[in-house]
């Protein structure tokens, strides 16, 4: 099948977009109001754009209340979700009003960011806090007459780490279990049974040509 995406004609139940880009990582984003009003809430359009510096990226539709916070104070963290934390995740995706607090009406904690105003959720192995660098509309869908998603820019300014998660020097992942979204209404989770590791290519004859390096990976980035 082939079809075009500005009429979004494609014959099947749901639109498969999203299940073409899987799997992505979730991004927690807990933001602080100029009144005081915490807010937390989970967005699939997320991910790392560079290191140097370290900056991530989220996608909100429409304005909702942590795109409207982070253009208040230009500040947000996002927390790292865990698969034990894939309902308290849920609960609070729920489009509750503005003043309401998603940290409570999920039954996760705030615990204080070293760096940024907004908290993070104190349950979570690792947590990002950023500052807002841009913040970008889309382009204006046909038809419409006005963006229908905001891309936030953010600088990670400071990492926290739960030294829990720590194992000889890295960030262990298969402990941590974290949870990926895929299309439709799946997720997936990241653990020792899904991983592997993989060396980059050895560049050989001055760069005319390439070898693998069989086994796991050795420690070295090429």
């Amino acid at each position: 099948m082939h079809y075009d995406t500005r009429t979004n004609k494609h014959g099947l139940a749901h639109d498969p977009f999203k299940a073409l880009i899987v799997p992505r990582p979730l991004g927690w984003i807990s933001t602080l109001s100029t009144k005081g009003a915490l807010n937390l809430a989970p967005y699939s359009f997320f991910n790392a754009v560079s290191d140097r510096p370290k900056m991530v990226m989220f996608s909100s539709v429409g304005k909702k209340d942590s795109l409207i916070n982070i253009e208040e104070t230009g500040e947000f963290v996002c927390s790292i979700v865990s698969s034990t934390l894939r309902e308290a995740m849920n609960m609070s995706s729920a489009p509750v009003n503005r003043h309401v607090d998603e940290f409570a009406l999920s039954g996760v904690t705030p615990a204080a960011s070293f760096y940024v105003k907004p908290p993070r959720v104190a349950e979570a192995p690792a947590a990002l806090e950023c500052r807002c660098w841009k913040i970008e509309p889309l382009p204006v869908p046909e038809g419409a007459t006005e963006p229908s998603y905001w891309m936030v820019l953010g600088e990670v300014v400071g990492i926290y780490i739960d030294e829990a998660y720590i194992t000889n020097g890295m960030f262990d992942l298969a402990m941590v279990q974290p949870l990926a979204r895929l299309g439709y209404m799946d997720y997936s989770v990241v653990n020792a049974g899904s991983m592997f590791t993989l060396n980059r290519p050895k560049l050989k004859d001055g760069g005319e040509s390439a070898s693998l390096i069989p086994g796991p990976w050795d420690g070295s980035y090429r």
